[in-house]
């Protein structure tokens, strides 16, 4: 600072919010500094070859529509295909579903029914022409409430942005219906993408509904498992894929960063937001990942990554190596299909990776919220103890050491690359130093479930309530398709991925609670009933 000054850079700290920092959420002006997770140096050359997505024969149409709803989405295109039912026959039960669950869930914003009528109409009319678009041809869906669909409120979760209509189509949201896809629902997000509170409540866990869901992408991960849709896309900056999805007991991907564009979602970190698929097999989120990847225009991170086809993939020719925390059932699996599977352990120096992930995601977010703060609508935000001190925190971070984190940053993703020694590994999905690190890195990891568990402090006898159980298979970035060959290995002689959530059925001596006592929300008896461990999460976890 130079002798006799009386300010330092004020007016141009000023120039700048007024410029670029008047609307929340970062949708427009994006920083020029951009994060590259690439290893190899490998460039797609023209447009991206598609997956060969396996067709299907023999699958008849059940009679119960409850059998229909958790069907996957190759099947139910099948369906379709095969003219055994319309799009709007099955947006008719979806529609059905989320009305009838979202009352004990708390899973869903709002119910695209118009719109989704609309799509499906239309979808049937091109099949009528001879016109199908593939495997995604009238199969319903839903999205996490930060995407935006023109004419449907996308409220961020968030009390201040309840009412908030968005005069743009996100760019998955376009993907997605160029493949025919009907949208059923914008669902539930945590508030501002952080835990599972938003303004209407606290989402659920179809396994056992007194247990709320770790993770904003809460109702993605809540309407899958229930069967109120048969896919759903959301998010992730810190654990907002891996986590819901863990607890929920469903297949869910987080891809490579920079493979999905991100262009009208609410943005947390540009460095780190991530969109991906909630599904039933991961056959499911290998084809629907090939539908939304691609280079999107406005999204200066996302690009034409090369992948090759998971359905392509010849297993015994990986080494895949297992964390000491791995689901050995799945290590035996695979094992037993002829990969070669080796003891592993991933190394690096950097004892600081969670407190760069969250310095980083912090100083990003209240960049794209700094209105929102600046302006006192903090005050009205529905987890006290979450957003609101961690932006007041960032606010007073020095920029120096905001750059010394993204240092920190590379040296991590240059001692993992050289320390990732097999094709893949097998380790637990929420381990939050590996959350931390994955997302650090940009590194893929798809959630799969490997079984249940009886839950704490149950009912006396014969609840059908459930803790799932999971395991996550990592690989390096850009190499999406080696975990998704090796889930659907395991998923083509296992049935984990199959089983129902007692919604209905809890069990002869076990009952639904009633709506009022589910929507006592500040009751913090749940928690204690889940032990130490999901105190922890609750208390670390985001997003």
């Amino acid at each position: 600072m130079a002798k006799g000054a009386k300010e330092l850079n004020i007016p141009i700290y000023r120039a700048n919010r007024k410029l670029v920092a008047r609307e929340n959420g970062g949708l427009h002006d994006p920083s020029v500094l951009v994060f590259n997770p690439e290893w190899t140096g490998e460039e797609a050359q023209g447009a991206p070859k598609r997956f060969s997505c396996p067709t299907l024969s023999g699958i008849q149409k059940p009679e119960r529509d409850e059998d229909i709803a958790f069907m996957n989405v190759l099947e139910l295109g099948h369906l379709i295909q095969t003219k055994q039912i319309t799009s709007q026959e099955l947006t008719r039960i979806f529609l059905h579903r989320l009305k009838k669950y979202n009352h004990v869930l708390e899973s869903v914003v709002s119910v695209t029914e118009e719109l989704a009528y609309d799509q499906a109409k239309r979808a049937d009319e091109l099949l009528g022409q001879g016109i199908y678009l593939g495997p995604l041809h009238g199969i319903p869906y839903g999205l996490k409430d930060i995407i935006a669909v023109p004419g449907y409120k996308t409220t961020w979760g968030s009390e201040t942005f309840k009412d908030q209509v968005l005069n743009m189509e996100a760019w998955v949201y376009k993907r997605l219906k160029s493949a025919g896809a009907v949208l059923v629902g914008k669902l539930v997000t945590g508030s501002l993408a952080y835990d599972s509170i938003w303004f209407g409540g606290r989402t659920r866990n179809p396994w056992n509904i007194e247990e709320f869901i770790t993770g904003s992408s809460a109702g993605p991960a809540a309407c899958t498992s229930a069967g109120m849709v048969p896919f759903a896309i959301g998010s992730e900056t810190a654990g907002s894929i891996t986590y819901p999805a863990a607890r929920c007991g469903v297949t869910a991907l987080r891809p490579t960063f920079g493979t999905v564009g991100r262009t009208g979602v609410m943005s947390i970190s540009e460095s780190l937001d991530k969109l991906g698929p909630f599904c039933r097999t991961a056959a499911d989120c290998a084809f629907i990942l090939d539908v939304i990847r691609g280079k999107d225009p406005d999204d200066l991170s996302s690009k034409d990554i090369t992948l090759h086809d998971p359905f392509s993939v010849d297993i015994t020719k990986l080494t895949v190596g297992y964390l000491e925390d791995a689901e050995m059932e799945v290590v035996q699996v695979l094992q037993l299909m002829g990969v070669n599977v080796v003891q592993f352990k991933l190394n690096y120096t950097v004892d600081s990776v969670q407190g760069i992930l969250n310095l980083m995601m912090d100083v990003d977010m209240l960049a794209h919220f700094d209105e929102w703060q600046r302006s006192g609508q903090d005050d009205v935000y529905e987890a006290q103890d979450k957003w609101p001190p961690e932006l007041r925190r960032a606010r007073i971070v020095p920029a120096v050491d905001y750059l010394q984190a993204q240092r920190a940053r590379g040296k991590l993703i240059q001692e993992v690359r050289g320390n990732f020694t097999v094709d893949a590994f097998i380790g637990n999905a929420t381990d939050w130093e590996r959350v931390c690190m994955g997302n650090l890195v940009g590194m893929p990891v798809i959630v799969v479930p490997t079984g249940f568990k009886s839950i704490s402090d149950p009912p006396p006898a014969n609840s059908r309530r459930r803790t799932t159980i999971t395991t996550g298979i990592y690989a390096p970035p850009q190499h999406d398709h080696i975990a998704l060959a090796l889930a659907m290995a395991y998923q083509s002689v296992t049935d984990h991925h199959k089983q129902r959530p007692p919604i209905d059925d809890l069990g002869p001596d076990d009952s639904i609670p009633s709506h009022s006592e589910l929507c006592t929300h500040q009751d913090n008896s749940v928690f204690k009933k889940q032990g130490f461990q999901d105190a922890v999460e609750l208390e670390i976890l985001e997003l």
